[in-house]
């Protein structure tokens, strides 16, 4: 069994997309990292490691049992053990994995640039684990609650975030199936095409919204997922953390 050592984590937790467990560079000052003194690392092949990395699915048996109580967390000078935590790699990727006495990598953290060229090198020196899922995997679906990667691709942490509570409320929106709400609100988005909206029947201004809105992230994203969340003070907690964040970030850098 290969090991890593003094390794940091960033932990995010019941991500079932690999683009929501941040990168190095997007970790923030407040996110609660954590130091792992000792954890296996495990040498899987492309396959098995987009499953682990882009699904909350049942982990290979095999693996757990391998890797099964050797890993552990250094917390304020006490080292403490870990069910199942393990570092998986298909010498391209690199993810931290955390099943917190499940089955399923529950929590998955990106590890830090030095750490992951330590993994990326041993990768290239020794055999790559062979491990069989019970099932086999379906193919991936994305919907408006589940975006693909291709809708979040260049954006950062921050959008991401906010563009994912956009459609959160917007699939709010759409379930209410009040056509003349819907009609107003791709109004405020495209107020250029007032005229066409009033003729334009509500399943086709969905649609449409839909796919406009999917598109990229801009100033107007933005505020439309402002305007839209007023009065809800569960997206409204979500919208103040995010802009709070770069607030931070800026006030760090001046």
């Amino acid at each position: 069994m290969l090991y890593l050592h003094d390794v940091w984590v960033n932990w995010f937790e019941g991500e079932e997309n690999g683009y929501n467990v941040c990168h190095f560079h997007e970790w923030r000052k407040d996110d609660a990292v954590e130091l792992l003194d000792q954890v296996p690392l495990v040498l899987i092949d492309e396959k098995l490691f987009y499953y682990i990395e882009n699904q909350l699915a049942e982990l290979p048996k095999q693996l757990l049992e391998d890797i099964r109580k050797k890993a552990f967390l250094r917390r304020n000078h006490e080292r403490i053990q870990l069910e199942h935590c393990f570092v998986v790699t298909d010498g391209k990727g690199i993810l931290a994995v955390d099943t917190m006495g499940y089955t399923i990598p529950v929590r998955k953290s990106r590890l830090v640039p030095r750490q992951e060229q330590l993994a990326f090198d041993m990768f290239k020196a020794h055999p790559v684990a062979s491990y069989e899922l019970e099932l086999e995997p379906e193919e991936k679906e994305y919907h408006i609650l589940s975006l693909s990667p291709e809708s979040v691709k260049g954006l950062t942490r921050k959008e991401r975030q906010l563009k994912q509570l956009l459609f959160m409320a917007l699939d709010q929106l759409f379930s209410s199936k009040n056509s003349a709400e819907i009609r107003y609100w791709y109004t405020e988005w495209a107020p250029e095409r007032y005229t066409d909206i009033q003729s334009m029947n509500a399943a086709d201004i969905k649609q449409i919204f839909f796919e406009e809105a999917m598109d990229g992230w801009t100033s107007r994203h933005d505020r439309l997922c402002e305007n839209l969340i007023k009065g809800q003070p569960f997206f409204e907690k979500l919208w103040e953390v995010e802009h709070a964040s770069k607030i931070n970030q800026l006030n760090e850098k001046s």
